[in-house]
């Protein structure tokens, strides 16, 4: 037997052996996407949910803000911290896990935003 004959089918072999690595590799990357992009949606919902609390008259409220900011997949949580010149908005968005059962954590960031002035506390 010749050896190119032996050797017929020994590069699918070492695919299937090599697959296992790329496709891990290939995971590992989507995850680390989406870890990137909870920690994006995250500053937006803390920025978001600062600026509405810090408005004198705002429409919606700050945490309502912050929630619509994000993507509707992303659970998100944002405590505020105000102050008598500012608000400190945190969000803490889960990050999505690529596989069942795996669980990357959660991301935190925060925003601060000086609070409007009323009306009567402007002087000309």
């Amino acid at each position: 037997m010749t050896r190119r004959r032996r050797d017929r089918g020994s590069a699918s072999l070492e695919f299937l052996g090599v697959l296992p690595i790329l496709l891990l590799v290939a995971l590992a990357g989507i995850q680390l996407g989406l870890v990137a992009y909870t920690a994006s949606q995250a500053g937006t919902a803390a920025r978001a949910a600062a600026r509405m609390a810090a408005l004198h008259d705002a429409p919606t409220t700050g945490e309502a803000a912050g929630e619509n900011a994000v993507s509707d997949w992303l659970n998100v949580t944002i405590v505020f911290d105000p102050t008598d010149d500012s608000v400190t908005a945190t969000a803490t968005v889960d990050i999505p896990s690529v596989l069942p059962g795996l669980d990357p954590g959660s991301i935190s960031r925060s925003a601060t935003m000086p609070k409007e002035d009323t009306e009567e506390d402007t002087t000309p």
